[in-house]
């Protein structure tokens, strides 16, 4: 086995530690505080998510990805990309205070005002360890995120229900995030050992900016668009609505953000490593996106069947009404994790531009759904997220597919198969808990049947069709 591949299923094995522990530590807190507090706490923390995530956009610039696929980046690049962020963090947050009372004016609730200022302190704080990760995802140590993430999710999530089981309401959501966030870059100085040294290089700064501001243009339109139904929820429903929105994203996000995290996290470094080799990048990207869809597609389509019971059982009575808003978006994740990988391979072929272009198609196409989907309601809007996806996949296929040979066309024919399995299996399971909820008064045990019975009609289904993901998974597992 190649010292390349070796790396990367190292990779894979230290990442998916990291990413089931640590969001299944994060889903299993967010279960408490969804008892704890309410569908509109919920909602005031969602409607300033675009707000943090365009400073941290904008904190970023890009540099990260840029000292990714660096060749043998110095102490020197690592250094100004440090200092740069630093400056950028203290001016966005300045930003960010000054704009807060205007935030709180857009959707009616003057809290937001000193919510927004005090979440907005993350900014600085991860301003201080940017540079650290990125370090760690260049030299491909995900073993090392992994012993820094846990814990801090650990600690951030513990003090998070114990504020909200002293009252504190939406505060504690906010206050776990700074801890969070403060545990975070204090292991990964300990841990990295890397600090900065006191320089500046314009030259080097120039050479990453070049490349990142392209991408940052992007994060942007990005961070804007993914929050587009949040805003437009936010500002014409009210806040409880809201909160049923992102509890159904976060939920559906949750089998998407695990699977496609631990790929993609490699992924980026990987594809850097063997950029120059069209055939084997063609290779390499063909099984990673076949292995993500055969995890994701089922994964989502058995919880839309079963997603009643699964928010009673883990939320309680009082999430019901995000039940519908979910089983329409899980259709909507079911692509997420590949238009992530098509666009890196435009990252790693130094593309940014085409990055950026297709980005700004994409959102005029959004912006054009939104306004004729609005006017159905909040129904229209989710159904209208889909179309987008499906449309995405194949502007994002068709472009990312030259560099490669692998075209739109190609990559639907080996992707459709998986989704129709999950989709067969699915359908065995809608039956078998259509049958049995009348017989069966415990939301656990719908669970428990309805899961096992799709994951064995699809691993049947998967060894009958001869899958190569399911061989493939086998290998990750084996080889850790």
């Amino acid at each position: 086995m190649s010292e390349l591949k070796k790396k990367a299923l190292s990779g894979v094995f230290w990442t998916a530690i990291q990413q089931f522990g640590n969001k299944g530590i994060g889903f299993f807190i967010s279960i408490l505080l969804a008892r704890l507090l309410l569908p509109e706490e919920f909602g005031l923390i969602a409607m300033i998510g675009i707000f943090m995530g365009l400073g941290s956009i904008l904190m970023n610039a890009g540099l990260g990805s840029s000292l990714i696929r660096t060749d043998n980046p110095t102490q020197e690049d690592y250094s100004t990309v440090f200092f740069f962020n630093l400056i950028g963090s203290i001016v966005m947050y300045v930003i960010l205070f000054a704009t807060a009372p205007f935030i709180a004016d857009f959707y009616d609730q003057e809290i937001l005002t000193s919510i927004t200022r005090w979440y907005g302190v993350i900014f600085i704080i991860n301003a201080f360890s940017m540079v650290q990760s990125t370090r760690l995802t260049k030299l491909m140590d995900f073993k090392t995120q992994m012993k820094i993430s846990i814990p801090s999710t650990v600690i951030g999530g513990l003090s998070g229900v114990i504020f909200a089981y002293l009252g504190y309401g939406v505060w504690s959501l906010v206050y776990m995030a700074i801890i969070q966030s403060a545990v975070s870059t204090l292991q990964l100085w300990f841990y990295t050992k890397w600090k900065p040294s006191w320089s500046f290089n314009k030259e080097k700064f120039n050479y990453h900016f070049n490349y990142g501001y392209k991408l940052t243009l992007s994060g942007i339109l990005d961070v804007i668009f993914l929050n587009v139904y949040t805003i437009i929820i936010g500002k014409f429903f009210a806040p409880a609505q809201v909160g049923f929105y992102n509890r159904a994203d976060s939920l559906k996000q949750f089998p998407v953000t695990n699977i496609s995290t631990i790929l993609n996290k490699v992924t980026f470094p990987l594809f850097a490593e063997i950029k120059n080799d069209d055939v084997r990048l063609k290779s390499v990207y063909k099984k990673i996106m076949q292995l993500v869809i055969f995890l994701v597609a089922p994964l989502l389509l058995i919880m839309v069947v079963l997603a009643e019971p699964l928010f009673r059982f883990l939320f309680t009575e009082k999430w019901l009404p995000a039940v519908p808003y979910f089983q329409i978006l899980c259709w909507n994740g079911i692509l997420f994790p590949i238009h992530a990988y098509n666009l890196n391979v435009l990252k790693v072929k130094g593309r940014s531009d085409l990055f950026l272009k297709l980005e700004i198609v994409k959102k005029i196409m959004i912006v054009l759904v939104v306004a004729v989907s609005f006017h159905f309601g909040i129904y229209g809007l989710l159904y209208g997220a889909v179309f987008t996806s499906v449309v995405g996949f194949f502007i994002n296929t068709h472009y990312s597919g030259k560099f490669i040979n692998y075209t739109a066309w190609e990559q639907t024919k080996d992707l459709v198969p998986i989704i129709f399995m999950a989709f067969i299996a699915s359908v065995f399971v809608y039956f078998e808990d259509h049958f049995l909820k009348d017989k069966i008064n415990y939301d656990a045990l719908r669970l428990v049947i309805g899961g096992l019975l799709g994951a064995g009609i699809y691993l049947f289904l998967a060894v009958v069709f001869k899958i190569n993901s399911l061989t493939e998974l086998k290998n990750i597992i084996k080889r850790k």
